[in-house]
């Protein structure tokens, strides 16, 4: 079996007073695909900002490529290859798909840096978003 690509381990997560996450484990190999389901309420959203690093867990922890994401700000964790997709909002209504998607490419996402100097993360590559959705380069017409 494959070496897990992301491992979430016990984390509790709060907004404030309010104990939200309680515990939570999850093991992901390179290739699955996991779907996270629960009514309204149920913490999947608080799930997802925790390994995005928005919303951080107070407990337990979360490796991403054998790297834990503790106390990573959410830039750094976003430079390493995992990023919160909206559903049809937070976009910049007045840019084309191709600005909004190139967003992170900005001054501002390329002059983020370790605290030794060093980038850290895999830079957001335009050219790797048109191979796995060829349909956004093909002209519109």
């Amino acid at each position: 079996m494959s070496h897990p690509l992301l491992t979430i381990s016990e984390i509790h997560t709060y907004y404030g007073d309010s104990y939200v996450l309680q515990g939570v484990s999850l093991t992901l190999r390179k290739g699955q695909i996991a779907a996270i389901l629960g009514r309204n309420g149920m913490g999947k959203t608080t799930l997802i900002r925790s390994v995005a690093g928005l919303t951080p867990p107070r407990n337990g922890d979360i490796i991403y490529r054998d790297k834990s994401l503790r106390g990573q700000p959410p830039y750094a964790i976003a430079q390493a290859g995992i990023a919160i997709v909206p559903q049809g909002r937070r976009i910049f209504r007045s840019l084309s798909v191709r600005e909004n998607l190139l967003m992170p490419t900005s001054v501002l996402a390329r002059s983020a840096r370790a605290s030794n100097g060093r980038e850290m993360g895999q830079r957001w590559d335009f050219n790797e978003v048109l191979k796995e959705f060829p349909q956004l380069a093909e002209p519109s017409g």
